[in-house]
């Protein structure tokens, strides 16, 4: 590989003079930006453990009135990238989050996309943009980009979801920002059920909705169904895997973010093709076994880990008679807009 020279090797005072002018030299820095090959990740493989954050949480719930907290949550970190950032890959946020029974989250908006994957509990409710979406175990709640939003609880035991956003990003670019609101009035119940058939949409005489995110609570009762549909129906398919889309146009459900539910057959090992993004897998049922980047995770239910882009990653179902079920995150939707998007047969 050619020698580009180190920034020290350049006389002390004619990096001043660059310093002075705020110029930096490209060339002894070049391959930290442009790598050969491939990237050089920051994000590291790692898993949180539910069990382990659980009393955690609860302990924030205690300690914190949602007063005070507004969300309350426990961000799920990436050590490669400093705790301190918050993020999970370089992409994407996680956090869990609790709501206690007669809580109420107030309303905001925000310029992040997000996502609530419900971890437990019921009795709770996000209504957005006027909508009122119930949460249950596995159900996929959106909150896109400047929906108004707010959380309650009518139920008596502790829900949890984990909130996943696209906030490093949209941070790195500098847009992100909260606007704070007053409670909204519901105008509808959720309205997942119109697109609850595959192949029809509404199609009212005056034309088709106009609304840019038609559909957003994607409920688990009906994903875990399609899965097993799929498996039953194609046993020779090589992954039962199925995506999360606006069901009006069959996009990615969102614009920067992808959101799939995958299950593993009983007893089945999975080898994913090697890919250009960070995914993050969080075990909705059953349990998985996660190799990645040298490291072995093992992965009961509600267990969340991450694995960074141009990584070998094999998935394993822990069971030889039940399946098992895992919510997958990554920012495919993204890269494929920027034309780096990237499929490789074997990690180099």
């Amino acid at each position: 590989m050619q020698d580009l020279g180190r920034l020290e090797d350049l006389p002390e005072d004619y990096r001043s003079a660059l310093t002075e002018q705020n110029l930096v030299p490209l060339w002894p820095s070049l391959r930290a930006v442009l790598p050969p090959d491939k990237p050089i990740p920051r994000t590291q493989a790692t898993v949180w453990s539910y069990q382990s954050l659980r009393p955690l949480l609860l302990k924030a719930g205690e300690l914190t009135p949602i007063e005070k907290a507004e969300r309350r949550v426990l961000v799920l970190a990436n050590p490669g990238h400093g705790l301190e950032k918050m993020q999970a890959s370089s992409t994407i946020y996680l956090g869990m989050q609790l709501l206690l029974p007669g809580e109420w989250a107030p309303a905001h908006r925000h310029t992040p996309n997000a996502v609530r994957m419900i971890v437990e509990g019921d009795g709770a409710y996000t209504t957005v943009d006027g909508e009122k979406c119930p949460m249950q175990r596995g159900d996929l709640i959106l909150t896109p980009t400047g929906l108004w939003h707010e959380h309650g609880h009518d139920g008596d035991k502790p829900v949890v979801w984990l909130d996943v956003l696209d906030l490093p990003l949209v941070y790195y670019m500098e847009a992100s920002y909260v606007t704070e609101g007053k409670a909204q009035e519901v105008t509808g119940e959720t309205a997942e059920r119109a697109y609850q058939r595959g192949g029809v949409v509404p199609a009212p005489v005056f034309g088709r909705s106009t609304q840019s995110f038609p559909m957003l609570r994607y409920p688990w009762v009906d994903v875990r169904a399609a899965l097993l549909a799929l498996a039953g129906s194609q046993p020779e398919i090589e992954a039962v895997q199925v995506a999360y889309i606006n069901p009006e146009n069959g996009a990615d459900c969102q614009k920067i973010l992808g959101f799939s539910s995958l299950m593993l057959r009983p007893g089945e090992r999975l080898e994913l093709p090697v890919r250009s993004t960070a995914m993050v897998f969080h075990q909705i049922e059953g349990g998985a076994e996660v190799s990645v980047a040298g490291r072995q995770f093992v992965l009961k239910e509600a267990d969340t880990c991450c694995a960074p882009g141009f990584e070998s990653i094999t998935l394993a179902n822990r069971s030889t008679t039940q399946p098992a079920f895992i919510f997958i995150a990554d920012d495919a939707p993204l890269q494929k807009k920027l034309g780096v998007y990237e499929v490789r047969n074997q990690a180099k």
